[in-house]
């Protein structure tokens, strides 16, 4: 993949998701054409006769472009000035060969190149030669969630090896969350219907008890819904901006796996469960050509599904960076996305994992919550696979596969604090 000419990068590079039923459509969008593309889609559906299902996939396309639009802002001159910290002396040549690998990742949008909003950032992340030569300049400072790590899991080791619970250090947190709408976006006495996530009770998160909303019209979701929220909703006055917050608190546990792969057993293979997350989900987790030829190159001729899972794992954060990413809506296949660009952030690595593993007979799923432990506090992404005899473990692609500074730990996972509230 990383020997792709100039021509095919510059092809993927104006390549987005374009799937309609009209192919003159489908076409302007494939080459970048976004304004032909939203005046044909416009005069389409004014002809009418059209399915609701139809418009409203028309009307998606229009959003996917606007969507790519703020996404793909960058000049080349706002880039070159932010790459001149680390390469003063930056040239075309650079820009050109960065381009073409993937390190600098751009659009064709109506004529004009446009770069991802984070892509000069990203780049000395993605680009090797670039990461240390940024390292040159602003020094190899350590990353705060590392040195926070080295503290906090060998305390986390301690506890489950003195005890008999693999759930410990339990912390009491309260969240106070808030989204506004800016005044006169909705109309004067429209109703605006707001759905924030809320916390699921679960095994490491427990005595979640919503505190207050600033509203009398909310519903709380049953705990049973795999994506729990709250809804919220309020009427809009002019001039004054609409306010949606509610404030929440739970128990967070930090849960710790240790695994003998000897003790993994066979899968029920005939189960329902095993079926449904070893299966393919359209369009992000796709058993293509490129995914099973990787995984014959990833897992050769392993048997444990453990073993198998580990290898996998290790591959992406070996090779897979992290970078900054651009909204998911816009991707076609986030897993063929990932290999095909060799990045990705938290939910991208997670869905490549996750792709690897169901094509290898390793039920898995997804996770995502916030990240609320020192110092991040942030959305977050991750997944689940399930072991026989151990059940569903959390794995998690932005850490390795264990922090903990001495001993033998290959094969002990550590999910510390997370809030869950969407679980698939």
């Amino acid at each position: 993949m990383k020997f792709l000419t100039s021509f095919m990068i510059l092809l993927i590079a104006v390549k987005i998701f374009s799937q309609t039923n009209f192919p003159n459509i489908n076409q302007e969008i494939s080459k970048g054409n976004f304004t032909i593309a939203a005046k044909l889609i416009d005069e389409t559906i004014q002809k009418g006769n059209l399915p609701k299902t139809e418009i409203l996939n028309l009307e998606f396309q229009k959003e996917v472009m606007d969507r790519i639009r703020k996404d793909f802002q960058g000049t080349r001159e706002e880039v070159i000035q932010f790459i001149k910290k680390y390469y003063p002396d930056v040239n075309d040549n650079m820009i050109s060969k960065w381009e073409a690998d993937g390190s600098l990742e751009f659009k064709i949008i109506d004529g004009k190149k446009f770069y991802f909003n984070n892509a000069d950032a990203n780049l000395f992340r993605i680009n090797k030669i670039a990461k240390n030569q940024k390292k040159k300049i602003d020094g190899d400072k350590p990353d705060a969630l590392d040195e926070y790590l080295k503290e906090y899991l060998p305390k986390v080791f301690e506890e489950v090896e003195k005890g008999n619970s693999r759930l410990v250090k339990p912390v009491n947190l309260k969240l106070n969350y808030t989204v506004t709408v800016k005044p006169d976006v909705v109309p004067e006495g429209e109703v605006i219907r707001c759905w924030l996530p809320f916390p699921r009770e679960i095994g490491r998160q427990k005595s979640i008890k919503l505190l207050s909303v600033n509203s009398k019209e909310y519903v709380v979701a049953d705990n049973k819904n795999l994506q729990r929220t709250i809804y919220i909703e309020k009427t809009a006055e002019k001039g004054v901006p609409t306010v949606f917050n509610f404030v929440v608190s739970y128990t967070a546990f930090s849960d710790m796996y240790k695994i003998d792969p000897k003790l993994i057993q066979p899968y029920l293979k005939d189960s329902d469960t095993y079926k449904k997350f070893t299966s393919e989900r359209f369009p992000h987790i796709a058993f293509t050509s490129e995914i099973k030829n990787l995984s014959k190159q990833i897992v050769n001729d392993e048997k444990n599904p453990f073993l198998k899972a580990k290898k996998i794992f290790t591959w992406i954060d070996e090779n897979i960076p992290w970078a900054s990413a651009r909204e998911y809506s816009t991707i076609e296949n986030i897993s063929d996305y990932c290999l095909k660009n060799m990045h990705g952030d938290c939910g991208i690595k997670t869905l490549l994992f996750m792709t690897l593993c169901r094509y290898n007979g390793i039920p898995t799923k997804w996770q995502s919550g916030w990240m609320l432990h020192p110092p991040e506090v942030n959305l977050h992404d991750w997944c689940e696979a399930y072991f026989e005899g151990y059940g569903w473990i959390p794995v998690d692609q932005l850490f390795k596969c264990c922090h903990r500074p001495v001993g033998d730990s290959s094969n002990v996972i550590i999910l510390m604090t997370r809030l869950v509230f969407i679980s698939t």
